[in-house]
């Protein structure tokens, strides 16, 4: 078994080559014939060679663009413990690289001509034993399908937060909708227009009597520009029944306090309308134009409420489709984890076996017969000379004491046998009339 040697790449080594004649330096390389599996997961990899590579024209034009590479383990030996060990580092190198440090699994990988077989493939069948990798599947599927069951539980959980949350905001947008009409209707109830069908903008401002456009704007831009109400709503005037309102609004700007007046108009409904964000115009006509504005958006506001509605109403249908669904996948979860929790007593119930033949296998001690001897009738009973005794016979089981390798040879009788090492000395001769006895061989025979 040849071993698997790394390639030095440090340039440092490679100095004192330098300013000569000839700077080849020869590095031991692992070649694809290598019997012995590498320390690192990757150097596995590294072994298919060149064949697999970009420029293989004997696989692309005879062989299909495939290469076949071999890998031979010996079934029932420490491959299976080598390659459970490449599993384990690879499955530690993966877990820093995705920043997933979780509890360690099988996972028994894919079966394509991408990925191939992977170590936990590879364990199994050197093992003997594939209940294990079964298990590893059975429990992946299970995982899947519990994620999928997840993602369903929650997607309908979301589902019924929105299916919530859309019926609230129908019933709102439809209480605004009545609310908004009653205003609609009273303005126009109200409302007066001239000859041309123009509407007319009767404001009315407190402690003001003109009724000029101009005179009414001035006096607005002098509310936007000295009011302060500290955040309430003050009444400034009135307009066919609704009532004009100031707010005075407060903010900071890297560290300076800014005051904003915004006007409003409210209906009976107590809803307040606004136009151009409630700021008046500088403009003296524009500013006195602003809240017969806002009162005639009122129609537009009925219909993106309306218009919203109509597309929350769409999706009602499907949420409850949603919401009354069940998981389909939910027979096949029951009747895998069933085949799983059946796989799992049968590989309980193996293990139990192996224990139970483990101890039975154990040599246990020999009684030896106890002799009664005759009497004669009448005479006394001799008392019991010889008791029973436990033989002396070594058993396999383990004190959990060192041992003495005589010891170990006389526990295993015609297995292990000790013999001096022959140091080239002359062994002497034989007295006259005694046999010779027969050398025995040097070392342990197992």
């Amino acid at each position: 078994m040849s071993r698997f040697q790394y390639t030095n790449r440090n340039l440092e080594l490679l100095e004192p080559y330098e300013w000569k004649r000839s700077r080849t330096v020869l590095r031991g390389e692992s070649g694809s014939n290598v019997a012995d599996l590498p320390d690192r997961p990757s150097d596995l990899n590294q072994r298919d060679g060149r064949a697999i590579r970009k420029g293989n024209e004997i696989a692309k034009l005879y062989a299909d663009n495939k290469v076949d590479v071999l890998i031979y383990a010996v079934e029932k030996s420490l491959d299976s413990y080598k390659f459970n060990l490449l599993q384990n580092k690879q499955l530690f190198i993966n877990q820093l690289k995705t920043n997933n440090m979780a509890t360690r699994t099988i996972d028994e990988g894919s079966m394509d001509e991408g990925s191939g077989m992977n170590f936990p493939e590879y364990v199994a069948i050197l093992s003997g034993n594939t209940d294990l990798l079964e298990k590893a599947k059975l429990e992946k599927k299970i995982a899947s399908l519990e994620s999928e069951r997840q993602a369903f539980n929650r997607s309908k959980s979301s589902a019924i937060y929105k299916y919530e949350d859309m019926t609230r905001s129908i019933d709102g947008n439809n209480e605004m909708i009545a609310r908004i009409t009653k205003d609609l209707t009273a303005f126009n109830d109200k409302v007066q227009a001239d000859k041309d069908g123009n509407k007319l903008n009767p404001v009315k401002l407190e402690n003001l009597d003109s009724t000029d456009p101009k005179v009414i704007g001035d006096k607005l831009n002098q509310l936007a520009n000295n009011a302060r109400t500290n955040g309430e709503y003050f009444k400034v005037g009135e307009l066919y029944g609704f009532r004009i309102l100031v707010k005075t609004e407060e903010s900071q700007k890297e560290g300076s306090l800014f005051r904003d007046n915004r006007f409003f108009i409210e209906g009976e409904s107590g809803i307040k309308y606004s136009y151009n964000n409630g700021h008046i115009a500088t403009d003296p006509l524009l500013a006195s134009k602003n809240f017969i504005n806002a009162l005639e958006k009122i129609p537009n506001l009925i219909e993106k409420y309306q218009s919203d509605n109509q597309k929350m109403e769409k999706d009602i249908p499907i949420l409850k489709e949603v919401i009354n669904s069940v998981f389909r996948k939910e027979p096949e979860l029951r009747e895998l984890k069933s085949q799983l929790d059946s796989l799992s007593r049968q590989i309980n119930l193996s293990l139990e076996n192996k224990d139970k033949a483990g101890i039975g296998q154990q040599p246990q001690p020999h009684s030896q017969p106890q002799v009664v001897d005759e009497q004669k009738p009448g005479a006394a009973k001799a008392p019991d000379v010889q008791a029973l005794k436990t033989p002396d016979t070594p058993t396999n089981i383990r004190s959990g004491q060192a041992m003495s390798i005589k010891e170990i040879a006389d526990a295993n009788p015609g297995r292990i046998f000790i013999a001096k090492p022959d140091t080239g000395a002359k062994e002497a001769e034989p007295e006259h009339g005694r046999e010779i006895q027969p050398k025995r061989t040097t070392g342990f025979k197992l």
